[in-house]
């Protein structure tokens, strides 16, 4: 999808283009202040909801249609809108409450204290070519480093590692198809990256168009995990604090959607 679509369905007032935001529009309730906690809840597919220090980071909030078909439309009240494409599974921003600041293209930004880096990815695995860019997101909420790949599809480069670093939280794509890992190269890309705690993203539920969607479901990816300790948790939401991290290894946290 080209650029002007997207803006026709975000609105041309709600786009953050620059490549660096120094300064924010939230009000001091919102602004960043310290905290130990932070809390992650699922919307659905890649779309996820960070809330910690005074700040609610919203990822990937999607429009519902094949994969995503039988998920609640994220409409939430968030600060930052973080958008990984320009396609609807990852991009569909608009109508969303208040005035959050909405960020779709690589690049550092600061927003209310917090450091966001954009990191650009192909979509496909022919150098973007189908899909065109993705756009990873790395950023440090309530003491946690987090790193979400949106739909990365490609191997991870030298470059982009120097930028993503090695969080503590990594939201990856493991359901495959033609825009994003599958179980594979999702476990090769966590063994460049060496997350404390890994949350799967991006596969296949109950939710999806079977005649629109082709990514398998989670358990391919666990079993090919094995030897990784990895838990089912019966909620969207978990609550994250740094101190209880793994201190060497992983594990791995698959959250639960309430249809």
């Amino acid at each position: 999808m080209k650029r002007r679509q997207l803006m026709r369905y975000l609105g041309t007032g709600l786009l953050t283009t620059f490549s660096t935001v120094v300064a924010s529009e939230l009000t001091p309730s919102q602004a960043q202040t310290p905290s130990s906690t932070l809390s992650v809840k699922w919307l659905g597919h890649t779309c996820f909801l960070f809330t910690g220090g005074g700040l609610r980071v919203l990822v990937n909030p999607f429009r519902t249609l094949g994969c995503t078909a039988g998920y609640r439309p994220p409409q939430i009240d968030a600060d930052i809108v973080l958008i990984s494409s320009q396609l609807l599974d990852e991009g569909a921003a608009g109508g969303l409450p208040g005035n959050p600041q909405i960020i779709f293209e690589p690049g550092a930004y600061e927003i209310s204290g917090v450091k966001i880096q954009g990191i650009a990815t192909p979509h496909d695995r022919v150098g973007g070519k189908r899909f065109g860019t993705n756009v990873a997101w790395q950023w440090n909420q309530s003491g946690v480093k987090i790193l979400h790949l949106g739909g990365a599809a490609a191997p991870i480069e030298l470059e982009q590692k120097i930028l993503m670093g090695s969080p503590d939280i990594l939201l990856i794509p493991v359901g495959g198809g033609a825009k994003a890992y599958n179980p594979q190269e999702a476990k090769r890309a966590i063994s460049t990256l060496n997350p404390k705690m890994i949350i799967p993203t991006h596969f296949l539920t109950q939710a999806a168009d079977p005649a629109a969607c082709d990514i398998v479901q989670v358990d391919e990816f666990l079993t090919l995990m094995e030897g990784v300790p990895a838990s089912r948790v019966n909620s969207d939401t978990i609550t994250v604090k740094s101190s209880d991290l793994p201190k060497n290894g992983s594990m791995i946290k698959i959250l639960s959607y309430a249809f």
